[in-house]
């Protein structure tokens, strides 16, 4: 389990970081999600211990979080950390040994991420001459090649063509399947929602929303789709029924009685058919909006 308790931060006037509080469990993805200015790269800079909280502390599997335990961190900066001018390989290389690798060791690792990011042939290169593209890929190589305990990626599929992504995807679960503690930031909503197994959104440096994704829409209010096969705007005129929308056939209601599902289906079925009656959750694009609103 990694930890944070009460995290706070300020520059100069600006609270950047408020009482910030959250966990992020062994072996689950968990997304980091805010707007520009909301705190989440203030937040990993403090895990990681490039800045230091004006209050508050990380903890590592219970206990207060040490350099010696940070240094087996994974971390993938929002400011890219390469070398440009260093041969991709070289600089690999360097920075295994300096999480604590044999030079054969960081050099057989990082091979193996060239191989697995199909940049093999472009070893010898200097990173300048890689796409940015490429250039991602290789820093997320940076992050993962000393087989890290825990993983903090800051905006990770930022500038990733489609391929790319579906490779930081299996990479991702890899790592949460060998028991890593995995926190990544994104303002891709849908791939948030899609991979991760709790969500801490926000908002004006304070957590405003956490848990899993099924947590987090079961505090939105629950509506349901009716889609009929003639017109839906009947269903204006029922009782215990709040009507959201009415679109030809289709209508988004709230049921405001218990027994206001059984009396809707009931009329539906005397008038026509029923083609479909289903919980519509609020999506996390919904979600995000209400808790930052």
């Amino acid at each position: 389990m990694f930890e944070v308790q009460d995290l706070t931060r300020s520059f100069g006037d600006h609270l950047a970081v408020d009482h910030v509080t959250f966990a992020v469990p062994a072996g689950g993805l968990t997304g980091f999600v805010g707007g520009n200015g909301a705190g989440k790269t203030t937040t990993m800079r403090m895990m990681m211990g490039i800045l230091q909280p004006d209050a508050g502390e990380v903890r590592w599997q219970g206990a207060p979080v040490t350099r010696g335990v940070q240094r087996l961190f994974g971390y993938l900066p929002e400011e890219r950390g390469l070398y440009p001018k260093q041969k991709v390989l070289d600089q690999l290389v360097y920075l295994g040994r300096l999480h604590g690798l044999s030079a054969a060791a960081a050099k057989r690792s990082a091979m193996g991420y060239l191989e697995r990011f199909h940049l093999v042939d472009r070893a010898g290169d200097k990173l300048e001459s890689l796409s940015l593209g490429n250039q991602q890929r290789v820093q997320v190589a940076a992050a993962v090649l000393n087989e890290p305990v825990a993983l903090l990626l800051d905006e990770p599929f930022s500038g990733l063509d489609p391929e790319a992504v579906d490779s930081m995807v299996d990479l991702l679960r890899e790592e949460a399947a060998r028991g890593v503690p995995v926190l990544f930031s994104s303002h891709q909503l849908d791939l948030v929602d899609r991979l991760c197994d709790r969500l801490v959104i926000l908002s004006h440096g304070r957590v405003v929303a956490a848990g899993s994704s099924g947590e987090l829409r079961g505090r939105g209010r629950l509506l349901y789709r009716l889609v009929l096969g003639g017109d839906a705007g009947w269903v204006r005129g029922m009782n215990g029924v709040h009507v959201v929308d009415v679109d030809g056939s289709v209508a988004l209601l709230e049921l405001l009685e218990t027994d206001a599902a059984d009396r809707l289906l009931a009329e539906a079925l005397r008038r026509g058919s029923v083609r479909e009656l289903a919980e519509q959750r609020p999506s996390l694009g919904e979600i995000y909006r209400e808790v930052t609103a």
